[in-house]
Order: C-alpha cells, then sequence, then structure tokens
C-alpha cells in the first residue's frame, strides 16, 4: 500500500445557468385543468447554456411536460454583474444543483388565460 495521496481533482467546468422554460399542455402533466401551461425557473449545469438547456428539455419531457420556450439568463456571475438582487436561498439551490451536477426546478406557475383572449378557443371574448 502506497501512503501517495490521490491526484487532485481537475477542477469542474460545470456552471449552473438560469433558465426560465414555458410549457404547454400534455396529457399527465399534472398542471391544473383550466391551465394553458406553466412557466418553470431552473437551475440548471452545464458545461456551457446549450449543454443546460438541452439537459433541462430531455429531463422535463421524460417528466411528462411539453416545453415550448427556454430563456436563459445566464450564470449566477452573469446575474449579479447584470445588477439582479440573488437571496440567499436562491444561491443555495444553485448551489445544490452544481454539486449534484442537476436540474433544479424552483419554481412553477401555471399559466392561465384572461377572459376575452382570443388566443383561448372556447372562452368567453
Amino acid at each position: 500500500m502506497s501512503d501517495t495521496p490521490p491526484p487532485p481533482k481537475k477542477p469542474s467546468r460545470q456552471k449552473v445557468y438560469t433558465l426560465l422554460v414555458e410549457v404547454g399542455r400534455k396529457a399527465g402533466d399534472g398542471l391544473p385543468d383550466d391551465a394553458l401551461g406553466a412557466a418553470l425557473l431552473i437551475y440548471a449545469s452545464g458545461v456551457d447554456e446549450p449543454e443546460a438547456v438541452r439537459e433541462t428539455v430531455a429531463i422535463l419531457k421524460q417528466a411528462e411536460l411539453a416545453p415550448l420556450d427556454v430563456t436563459g439568463y445566464g450564470t449566477l456571475e452573469e446575474r449579479l454583474a447584470e445588477g439582479h438582487e440573488i437571496d440567499h436561498d436562491e444561491q443555495a439551490l444553485m448551489q445544490r444543483a452544481l454539486d449534484e451536477n442537476s436540474v433544479i426546478v424552483a419554481q412553477m406557475t401555471p399559466l392561465y388565460s384572461e377572459v376575452g383572449d382570443p388566443r383561448t378557443p372556447g372562452r368567453p371574448q
């Protein structure tokens, strides 16, 4: 047995990206019956933002959700540089996504139509 310490780990190239994902309706999605879809605030790890988006979309599809649009807001450092206020709880979720190399849904907000919205078939106008 050797007393040589293990070689140091290479620093991870992973970063955490803040994503806003809009999802539509799909059978079994778990959204309220009268919702048109939902907006999801997500923290996703990836080597770059396109990888984080690909992983997020794949996981949402596995979860029976129907991703329609993804908007990226950058990394923690980028958001702070833009003047975003990021509280301790949000930073903790970002760190968890990095530590676990995962996708974390921080918030899911169902989306509803306003009465009179012409884009909603069958709704009063």
